[in-house]
């Protein structure tokens, strides 16, 4: 798993750990396949180790199992101790006898599936949920002190009035959801947008298909990338369909019957998963299980079910990651549905090794088609393009990228004779879990080192007797950039080098620029770009502006983008950028991004520079933007700011000297810049105006 997707999820965790202090109720929004389960049970896990007089009550859906599934989540994160706090336990009607249900004591966790508690039922009728509340808060289990109950809502959208009358009980309510119900003007205390998951590589940038298309349109796009998704990723792909509830719903199955009843699409297998268990239906072995077991089934990776019809069965509840394409025949007029059901296919099917797949299947692996309603408010995904030639601006702009290497590289590193020098006696663990737990806490090479190391038991524990030990001398070596920082090379040792990708995209963010002249183009032709915040924007103006300044006359060097159109001055423009004034840049856009530069703070990270420049005398210049403006004051004041900055200061020192390369971290305050330059390992502070004139 990337590290960048482990530390947007613990970055997330721990400010909802700062903001519940001095709050009594919040909101957290992440999107449906950013880890919205282990987030919960991290939160719970550092919760309790603070207040060990905190009983949580985890209220989730009943719809698909959701409220089993977060409790297997759970459970498997305390049974390895990976969250040991934690102690989970699930209530349902099966928790005793048919006289009386029963909650046991001594847990700290309490899953409760949200329509357990409702009129009619034991839990509520025979008051013994009530009575399990009443005991926890009195003081019964002989804890010493009043337990506090701490609500957690999954899926908050959904209703829970029956709950809700019984919130004098509840110290604090905690609200999860990928879509939660807020009021105009509200936001949420803590957030991961779709933006910084999509970087992150947790969930699959969207491509929309054009409201003309018919479901065989999409069925056709299915069967196009159904190989390439097999070969690439090793996972057996799906299309969901999803049709409406109501009177429509047998016209729009016959429908797509019909198309996969075609010739060529006969050999496609198919489910179709519906309110009524008898009205269900496949042409696929699956049929010969109980229908109960269907959607177990399908969400496996070597599943051979291509395509799922559903109405809103599954919508919320439960996760398919190869689940790739959506086809929306009905209008569901819900912002909140539309995008759980969205959810349902944006989940990255190859998280855990994302970093072994190629670029091609990277790029496959975070996409995810949709045909249907396009949600208000929703942003869209815009694709480009290099423009021109494939090859012109690939061989034009050719950057060497850096890595730290590994412990195991350092030629003077013994990991055996490391631990045979230490006292044995320096730590003692009361189980063979505590080590399993401390080893899962350490970086992936101190895991390998052990793994390398322990081929026995008696090692293995050897090993997590002085993993702390271990773990520093890594810290050590991996700070050390002398040491440990290097050029990455190819596989025959040579220095590798690569250029921005031929595709890639961006979220529209706002922050617009019209930019012509530069290595992108738009899939649809529009020279208007958005970016992230309005100091990249103000930054991608100034290089505009310069990049325009050293447009020349001559007949040589590349293709000119803007060639014949009318400049400023009423003269036309070039054919070709001369070689004296030709400036190549571009925004180092995310998607398949291979210029990036790896550092080290509290584990390994890529510093992705947000846009790259090659300069009328071939110097490569590489810059970082960031703003300490109103919206981002706050940020820059936090430690974690202030030690990011040191740490890519730190970075692009070591990767200047090695790169040849101009590295700047410019910072824009008010409405003017300050720019830190870094070449050949020398920090400058430099001006606006002093930029400019030194690219000039």
């Amino acid at each position: 798993m990337l590290q960048d997707a482990i530390d947007l999820q613990q970055n997330a965790v721990a400010e909802l750990v700062r903001k519940i202090s001095s709050k009594s109720k919040l909101t957290f929004r992440a999107p449906t396949g950013s880890g919205k389960t282990r987030m919960m049970a991290d939160f719970m896990n550092r919760i309790l180790a603070q207040y060990p007089d905190v009983v949580f009550l985890v209220s989730t859906l009943s719809k698909g199992n959701l409220a089993e599934q977060n409790f297997n989540v759970f459970k498997s994160c305390s049974d390895t101790k990976i969250f040991k706090e934690i102690n989970p336990y699930i209530i349902n009607s099966d928790s005793a006898g048919e006289e009386r249900l029963f909650i046991p004591e001594g847990f700290n966790v309490y899953v409760l599936p949200r329509d357990l508690y409702k009129d009619g039922s034991k839990l509520k009728d025979g008051g013994v949920f009530l009575n399990f509340l009443q005991q926890i808060t009195a003081n019964l289990f002989g804890s010493g002190q009043n337990k506090k109950i701490w609500v957690i809502k999954d899926e908050c959208h959904q209703k829970t009035n029956n709950l809700d009358e019984l919130k004098s009980y509840f110290d604090k309510i905690i609200n999860f959801s990928a879509t939660p119900n807020l009021k105009r003007g509200q936001t949420p205390d803590v957030e991961i947008s779709d933006e910084a998951a999509m970087n992150a590589k947790l969930i699959k940038h969207i491509e929309w298909g054009a409201e003309e298309d018919t479901v065989e349109t999409a069925i056709c796009k299915f069967e196009e990338i159904r190989e390439k998704y097999v070969n690439q990723l090793g996972v057996n792909p799906c299309l969901i369909i999803q049709i409406s509830n109501k009177e429509k719903a047998e016209q729009e199955w016959a429908n797509i019957e019909n198309v996969l009843n075609k010739t060529e699409h006969q050999h496609l297998k198919w489910m179709s998963i519906v309110d009524k268990k008898d009205k269900c239906r496949t042409n696929d072995k699956v049929g010969k299980l109980k229908v109960e077991r269907w959607k177990d089934y399908a969400k496996e990776n070597a599943s051979t079910i291509d395509v799922i019809v559903f109405k809103m069965v599954i919508s919320e509840g439960w996760d398919i990651p190869r689940a790739c394409m959506l086809y929306q025949v009905r209008d569901t007029k819900s912002k909140q549905l539309d995008e759980q059901v969205m959810g349902r296919v944006r989940r990255n099917p190859r998280l855990v090794d994302f970093e072994t797949l190629s670029p091609e299947a990277q790029n496959l692996a975070m996409t995810a088609w949709i045909w249907g309603i396009e949600p208000q408010g929703t942003k869209k995904s815009r694709l480009v393009r290099l423009y021109g030639c494939e090859t012109d601006i690939p061989q034009a702009i050719r950057i060497k990228t850096t890595r730290l290497k590994p412990l195991t590289e350092r030629r003077d590193f013994d990991v055996a004779k490391f631990i045979d020098e230490k006292s044995k006696n320096d730590v003692e663990y009361s189980s063979i879990f505590d080590v399993y737990a401390q080893l899962q806490r350490c970086e992936n090479e101190v895991r390998n080192l052990c793994y390398d190391y322990a081929d026995t038991v008696q090692k293995w524990w050897r090993f997590g007797e002085h993993v702390d030990s271990v773990s520093k001398e890594y810290d050590n070596y991996i700070c050390d950039y002398e040491k440990s920082m290097e050029i990455v090379t190819d596989a025959d040792g040579k220095e590798k080098e690569v250029s921005f990708p031929l595709t890639s995209m961006y979220v529209d963010n706002a922050h617009y620029e019209n930019i012509g002249d530069w290595v992108w183009r738009r899939k649809d032709g529009s020279d208007k770009f958005a970016f992230d915040s309005e100091a990249e924007r103000e930054w991608a103006s100034i290089l505009k502006d310069i990049s325009r300044n050293g447009i020349g006359t001559t007949d040589v060097g590349i293709p000119n983008p803007l060639a014949g159109e009318t400049c400023l001055d009423g003269t036309l423009e070039p054919e070709y950028l001369s070689d004296e004034k030709k400036y190549l840049w571009g925004k180092n856009f995310l998607q398949n991004s291979e210029i990036k530069f790896e550092y080290y703070l509290g584990g390994l990270h890529f510093s992705y520079p947000d846009f790259v420049m090659k300069d009328s005398k071939g110097r490569i210049h590489l810059f970082e933007v960031k703003s300490v403006n109103v919206s981002n004051a706050a940020q820059f004041d936090s430690e974690e700011y202030k030690a990011k900055i040191k740490a890519l200061k730190a970075c692009y020192i070591r990767c200047s000297e090695l790169t040849g390369y101009i590295y700047y971290l410019p910072i824009q305050k008010d409405d003017d810049w300050q720019i830190t330059r870094i070449e050949n390992g020398s920090v400058e502070t430099i001006s606006k105006s002093k930029f400019k004139q030194m690219l000039a």
